[in-house]
């Protein structure tokens, strides 16, 4: 695990890549913004926030306002909200806008807001000119605890999600819990996902911290330190995987726990049903081929998950769609199937021999705990 340096209420946390950068994790973090960036990324000449339209009613103009103590020009890109937004015609509109913007290889890009817009902001960023740096701000706790975190960018095709993409690490990781206040319960329960994940992978007092469906609840939705605190475990889970790791040869596809069939349920739902929702349903399926194969039964764990999630309907599709779009995965190699299973809670493993009976015995046991 990286050290985790705690200044109550401020955890950072080293991400042990080339180069390395922090993750800062606390509240009232953004009207410390100008300082932390200017740490990272010395005299910018020049400044793009990009954001979504539901985040920048309530953070765009005191982030851009606390950025300007940079004595630099400070830009604002505003995109829509949405799954959908990550996509080729948006991405080249985000490039015309940095263009735009005037912003060179000394200029820094901002990403403000969930996963979206990182992954779309960050495959920016590395592209454009063929790269500049760029600062991550998740304003959702699924971003804060995993996407943010890695340098993953990219965007989707219509063919599956995250097929277009780049490793691209960002200069430093800055999230704010308070702004997680903004958000509906439903959304902030999304992240909730992730960070059980994290546990599931490397930190069981994580999935014993979270215990009942009642203290699982009560954790994510009270927020402020003690919210703070778990994501920067559920951060330190990550950044020892991508330190060891940086561009997904070996140990790190183990963070793809619960994503493969996730991901197609996603694609399959034309991205109407959500990451979280859609990783949760993926992590019982996962527990559910992992079972039957007489590894650790964790499926009382990731059902309890899903009682508390209470996620969107399962896409109404096949098992043989499913497969096919399985078959799509950006993880799969040739005609065999990876899957990211649990050996014991904290210890998984990466297979590529799973069948296609046990993908649709494990499709079957999702629709019975749907109905």
């Amino acid at each position: 695990m990286p050290d985790v340096t705690t200044a109550s209420p401020v955890h950072r946390l080293e991400i042990r890549v080339d180069p390395p950068y922090l993750v800062h994790v606390g509240t009232g973090l953004l009207s410390s913004l100008a300082e932390l960036v200017g740490t990272a990324v010395a005299a910018p000449s020049g400044i793009c926030v990009v954001t979504d339209d539901a985040v920048a009613p309530h953070h765009a103009e005191a982030v851009r306002a606390t950025l300007e103590a940079l004595g630099t020009p400070v830009h604002l890109c505003v995109v829509p909200a949405g799954e959908r937004t990550k996509r080729l015609q948006n991405y080249g509109d985000l490039l015309e806008a940095l263009a735009d913007a005037r912003i060179d290889r000394g200029g820094l890009v901002v990403a403000l807001g969930g996963g979206v817009v990182g992954d779309l902001t960050g495959f920016a960023a590395a592209t454009y000119m063929r790269g500049v740096a760029y600062v991550q701000v998740p304003t959702t706790l699924l971003a804060m605890v995993d996407s943010s975190v890695g340098g993953k960018t990219g965007i989707n095709l219509p063919a599956g999600k995250n097929l277009v993409g780049a490793f691209w690490q960002p200069r430093a990781v800055v999230a704010d819990v308070s702004t997680l206040e903004t958000l509906p319960a439903a959304v902030r329960r999304q992240g909730g996902v992730e960070l059980f994940k994290a546990g599931l992978l490397g930190d069981p007092r994580l999935v014993r911290a979270f215990g009942t469906d009642m203290d699982f609840g009560l954790v994510v939705d009270r927020g402020g330190g003690e919210l703070a605190a778990l994501i920067a475990r559920g951060v330190a889970v990550k950044a020892a995987v991508v330190a060891a790791d940086p561009l997904e040869h070996g140990v790190r596809a183990t963070l793809n726990l619960g994503h493969t069939i996730g991901h197609a349920l996603e694609s399959l739902s034309d991205h109407a049903l959500p990451h979280g929702d859609a990783v949760a349903y993926g992590l019982l399926a996962a527990a559910e081929v992992g079972a039957a194969r007489g590894l650790v039964d964790w499926r009382p764990h990731a059902r309890r998950l899903l009682r508390w999630l209470d996620p969107g309907p399962l896409p109404t599709t096949t098992a043989t769609a499913l497969l096919e779009r399985v078959a799509r995965d950006k993880k799969q190699v040739g005609a065999r199937r990876r899957f990211v299973l649990l050996q014991e809670i904290g210890e998984p493993i990466v297979v590529d021999d799973v069948s296609d009976g046990e993908i649709t015995r494990a499709w079957q046991a999702l629709e019975a705990v749907t109905r």
